[in-house]
C-alpha cells in the first residue's frame, strides 16, 4: 500500500509544484493582511500604543481621532459635476497660453532711462543691440520727442526731474508688470549690456527673495552698510521687492531729495525697507566696467572688461556698435571654444560604448542622418549645377538657379573653399575653378546637407600649379527654433463671407447656399454673408430676364427656414468685372474692422475653415490665402462603386482615396481666389496702389491684378500660404480671361490642367483613346 500511495502523492505534487510558489505568496499575503487588521482595530492596551501616546497615559481617542482627519485630507475625493438646468449654459473662455492659466512669469524685464536729446541717438543704439536677446524692453522718458523712432516702446512721464522719472518708473512698472515678471533690470541709455550674460544671470538667482543687485557704492558721510546701485552700470530689482517698496514710493519722492536717481532709490529702499545694494549674491556676482575716455574697446584685455555685465559710460552710438561688436566676438570664441570641447567629450565617451568609434556622427554633437524604414520614406537628393537645378517647382526638368537658392549655392561653395584652405594652409592653397556637380538634401533631423564636387586649382609654397577634382560634404544644421512674437487673436470675430457670382456662375449657387447654411447657420457660427451679383452689360436690363432669380429665392428660402438670418446681395454691372474692382465695392459698405472672407462659388464653408480664416488672419500684421483641395474630373477618374457592389479597384497612383468618389485629387496651389484679410489693410494696400499707379496705368494694372497680388505688391503685410485641407472643391474648369495679366493667365490655364488628373490616370485615359483610335 505504501507504494501506490507514494507514487499518488509524488504525482500530486509534480502537478502542484508549478503552482506553489502562487500558493506561499497567496498565503503569506492573507496572513499579512489578517496581521495588519488585527493591529489596527486593537485595544489600547498594547504596550507599543502607549508608547507613542502623550506623557500621560495611552493615546487618547481624540489624538487617534485627530490623525484620521489629517489622514483624509490627503485621500482624493471625486466631487461630481452639476450644472443646474435650469440656468444658462455659460461658456468657459480659456486663456490662449497654458502659462497664463497657470499664472507663469516671464523671467526678465529690461526698463531703459532715456531722456528726449538722447532718445533717437543712444536709445536707438541700446535697442539695436539688447532688444532681441530680452522678452520686453520699455523706455522710459520725460518729454518724448516729436517722432518716436520705430519698434520702440517709450513711455513718457512728462516730467524731467530725476526722482519724480524713477519714481514713476517703478509705478508703472508695478502696476503694468508687476505680476507678470520675476526680474526688473533697470538701465540708463549711456549703458552697453552684454544681455546673454545678464539673462543667464537672472536665470541662476532664486525669485524668493528680496535682492537689489548692482555696482554697489556708498553714500557719502554713511556706514559700510548703507550702500545704493550705481545706476550707470545698471541693477536688478526682484519682482518681491518692487512689490514691498511700492507703498513707501509717495513718501519718498516727497521726503528724500537728490539730484541722481540711483541714489534717491538707495536711499529709499533703505529708509522705507532698510535694504541696500550688493554686488555678490549666492555665488553669483555682477561685474562692471567703467570705460575710460577715448579708450578703444578692440584693443581691452583686461579681465575686467572681458568678464563685465555692463560698460559705462558710452559717449555716443558707435560707441555702443563697436562694444556690441567685441562682445559678440568674444561670445563667438568661447562658444567654439565649448563646441571643441564638448566634441573631445564626445570622442572619448564613444570609444565606451557598444558601437565603438563606428557609433561617431558626422558632425560630432549633431544628431545621425535619417534612417529611413521603408521605401517612402527614402530622401531624395536634388541635383544642381552653378546655373541649373534639376528639381523644378514646376515639375520641368530644368530651370535656372536663382534667387535665395542661388545665393544658398553659393555661399555653401565658399565655405567648403574657405574649410579647406584652413585645413591645408601654408602647405596649399585651393582657388576654384568650377563646380562640377552639386546635390543637397534637406534632413529634418539635421539641416541642409550638400555634396559638392569642385574643380580647384592647388597652389603649393613654391609656386607649383595644379588642378584637383574633390569631393567635399557639408552641413548646414538647424539653429534653435524660437516662437515668433505673433498679435493675439481670438476665435470670437465675426467673418463677413463675400460671394461674386457672374451669371453662368448662378446655377451652381443654390448648391454653395445649401453647404452654407449646414456649415454655418446650423451649428450658429458666427458669420455673415453678402451676394454681389454681377450683371453683364445686356443682362438685367427692361425686358431681358434676370439670371439671378433662382440664386435671389435661394437666399428667401434660407431666411425663412433659418429666422434672425439675413442675406444681403449686391447688384453690380461691369463688362469685364475684376476681383479688385469687386472688392472695392464690398469695402465701401463696411467697416474697417470688418474680417473678410472671399469665396468663389465652389467654396463650402465650415466651422473648422472659418476657425482658421480668424486665427490666420491678423489685422495690421497678416494675410491668409487658403490652398483648396481640387477634385480630379470624374470623367478621367475611375469611379468607385456603391457599397456592396464588389471589391473596389485599385486606387491609381497619386490619387487621394479619401477624397471624394473620384478617385483623388491634388491641393491648387495656382488658384488664389480665396482668401481672408481685414478691411482696414485692404483699403491700406489698396491706396498704396492707387499712390504707386495712376491714371490709365492704373486701370490696367486693376483688370490684370487679383487681391492676393495686391496684397503681395502693394502691401508690408505677411502674406500668408497654406493648405487647406476643410476647403474640398468639385471639379470645375475656371473661365480664364484674356484681360488678366500673362502671369495670372498662366496659372489659371495652368490650374484647368493641373486638375484634370493624376499622372496615371491621364496616362491611362491617352493609352485608351489610342486603343481606340487603332482599332
Amino acid at each position: 500500500m505504501a507504494g501506490p500511495t507514494a507514487m499518488r502523492l509524488s504525482s500530486v505534487l509534480a502537478l502542484l509544484r508549478p503552482a506553489l510558489p502562487l500558493i506561499l505568496g497567496l498565503s503569506l499575503g492573507c496572513s499579512l493582511s489578517l496581521l495588519r487588521v488585527s493591529w489596527i482595530q486593537g485595544e489600547g492596551d498594547d504596550p507599543c500604543v502607549e508608547a507613542v501616546g502623550e506623557a500621560g497615559g495611552p493615546q487618547s481617542l481624540d489624538s487617534r481621532t485627530q490623525l484620521d482627519q489629517s489622514d483624509e485630507d490627503f485621500k482624493p475625493r471625486i466631487v461630481p459635476y452639476y450644472r443646474d438646468p435650469n440656468k444658462p449654459y455659460k461658456k468657459v473662455l480659456r486663456t490662449r497660453y497654458i502659462q497664463t492659466e497657470l499664472g507663469s512669469r516671464e523671467r526678465l524685464l529690461v526698463a531703459v532711462l532715456t531722456s528726449r536729446a538722447t532718445l533717437s541717438t543712444l536709445a536707438v543704439a541700446v535697442n539695436r543691440t539688447v532688444a532681441h536677446h530680452f522678452p520686453r524692453l520699455l523706455y522710459f522718458t520725460g518729454q518724448r520727442g516729436a517722432r518716436t523712432p520705430a519698434g520702440m516702446q517709450v513711455v513718457s512721464h512728462g516730467d524731467e526731474r530725476p526722482a519724480w522719472l524713477m519714481s514713476e518708473t517703478l509705478r508703472h512698472l508695478h502696476t503694468h508688470f508687476g505680476a507678470d515678471y520675476d526680474w526688473f533690470f533697470i538701465m540708463q541709455d549711456d549703458t552697453y549690456v552684454q544681455a546673454p550674460r545678464l539673462a543667464a544671470l537672472a536665470g541662476h538667482l532664486s525669485i524668493n527673495q528680496d535682492l537689489y543687485l548692482g555696482r554697489a557704492e556708498e553714500f557719502i558721510g554713511a556706514g559700510e552698510q548703507a550702500r545704493y546701485c550705481h545706476g550707470g552700470f545698471g541693477y536688478l530689482l526682484s519682482r518681491s521687492l518692487l512689490l514691498r517698496l511700492r507703498p513707501h514710493l509717495d513718501g519718498c519722492r516727497g521726503d528724500i531729495l537728490s539730484a541722481r536717481p540711483d541714489e534717491w532709490l538707495g536711499r529709499c529702499l533703505i529708509d522705507s525697507l532698510g535694504i541696500g545694494c550688493v554686488s555678490q549674491h549666492q555665488g553669483q556676482r555682477y561685474r562692471s566696467f567703467e570705460l575710460a575716455k577715448n579708450r578703444d574697446p578692440e584693443t581691452e584685455s583686461s579681465l575686467a572688461f572681458l568678464s563685465a555685465f555692463a560698460v559705462h559710460p558710452v559717449s555716443e552710438g558707435t560707441l555702443m556698435y563697436r562694444l556690441h561688436k567685441r562682445f559678440s566676438a568674444l561670445e563667438l570664441e568661447r562658444a567654439y571654444s565649448e563646441i571643441e570641447q564638448l566634441q573631445a567629450q564626445i570622442r572619448n565617451l564613444t570609444a565606451l560604448t557598444p558601437e565603438g568609434e563606428a557609433g561617431l556622427s558626422w558632425p560630432l554633437g549633431l544628431p545621425a542622418p535619417f534612417t529611413p524604414h521603408s521605401r517612402f520614406e527614402v530622401l531624395g537628393w536634388d541635383y544642381f549645377t552653378e546655373q541649373h537645378t534639376f528639381s523644378c517647382v514646376d515639375g520641368a526638368p530644368k530651370c535656372p538657379l536663382q534667387g535665395a537658392s542661388r545665393a544658398d549655392v553659393g555661399d555653401a561653395v565658399e565655405t567648403a573653399l574657405e574649410q579647406l584652405n584652413r585645413r591645408y594652409q601654408p602647405r596649399l592653397r585651393f582657388q576654384k575653378q568650377r563646380l562640377l556637380n552639386g546635390y543637397r538634401r534637406f534632413d529634418p533631423a539635421r539641416g541642409m546637407e550638400y555634396t559638392l564636387d569642385l574643380l580647384l586649382e592647388a597652389v603649393t609654397q613654391r609656386g607649383h600649379r595644379r588642378a584637383l577634382a574633390r569631393r567635399v560634404s557639408l552641413l548646414r544644421p538647424l539653429s534653435r527654433v524660437e516662437i515668433l512674437p505673433m498679435p493675439y487673436v481670438t476665435e470670437a470675430t465675426r467673418v463677413q463671407l463675400v460671394l461674386p457670382l457672374q451669371a453662368a456662375e448662378a446655377a451652381a449657387a443654390p448648391a454653395f447656399l445649401e453647404a452654407f447654411a449646414a456649415g454655418v447657420l446650423e451649428p450658429r457660427e458666427h458669420a455673415l454673408l453678402t451676394l454681389l451679383l454681377v450683371y453683364g452689360p445686356r443682362e438685367g436690363g427692361r425686358g431681358a430676364p434676370d439670371p439671378f432669380v433662382g440664386v435671389k429665392a435661394a437666399a428667401a428660402e434660407l431666411e425663412r427656414r433659418y429666422p434672425g438670418t439675413r442675406l444681403a446681395w449686391l447688384a453690380v454691372r461691369a463688362e469685364a468685372p475684376s476681383q479688385v474692382r469687386l472688392m472695392d465695392v464690398v469695402s465701401k459698405k463696411h467697416p474697417v474692422d470688418t474680417l473678410f472672407f472671399l469665396a468663389t462659388v465652389w467654396t463650402r464653408p465650415g466651422p473648422e475653415v472659418l476657425n482658421r480664416c480668424r486665427m490666420n488672419a491678423i489685422s495690421g500684421w497678416q494675410a491668409f490665402f487658403p490652398v483648396h483641395f481640387q477634385e480630379f474630373n470624374p470623367a478621367l477618374a475611375p469611379q468607385r462603386p456603391p457599397p456592396g457592389a464588389g471589391p473596389d479597384p485599385p486606387s491609381p497612383p497619386g490619387a487621394d482615396p479619401a477624397r471624394g468618389a473620384a478617385g483623388g485629387g491634388r491641393f491648387d496651389r495656382q488658384a488664389s481666389a480665396e482668401g481672408c484679410f481685414y478691411n482696414a489693410d485692404y483699403l491700406a494696400a489698396r491706396a498704396r496702389l492707387a499712390a504707386d499707379l495712376a491714371g490709365q496705368e492704373e486701370e490696367e494694372a486693376l483688370e490684370g491684378l487679383e487681391v492676393m497680388d495686391v496684397f503681395l505688391r502693394f502691401s508690408g503685410l505677411h502674406l500668408f500660404r497654406a493648405v487647406e485641407p476643410g476647403l474640398v472643391q468639385k471639379f470645375s474648369l475656371r473661365d480664364c480671361s484674356p484681360r488678366l495679366s500673362e502671369e495670372l493667365y498662366h496659372r489659371c490655364r495652368l490650374s484647368n490642367l493641373e486638375g484634370l488628373g493624376g499622372r496615371a490616370q491621364l496616362a491611362m485615359a491617352l493609352f485608351e483613346q489610342e486603343q481606340a483610335n487603332s482599332t
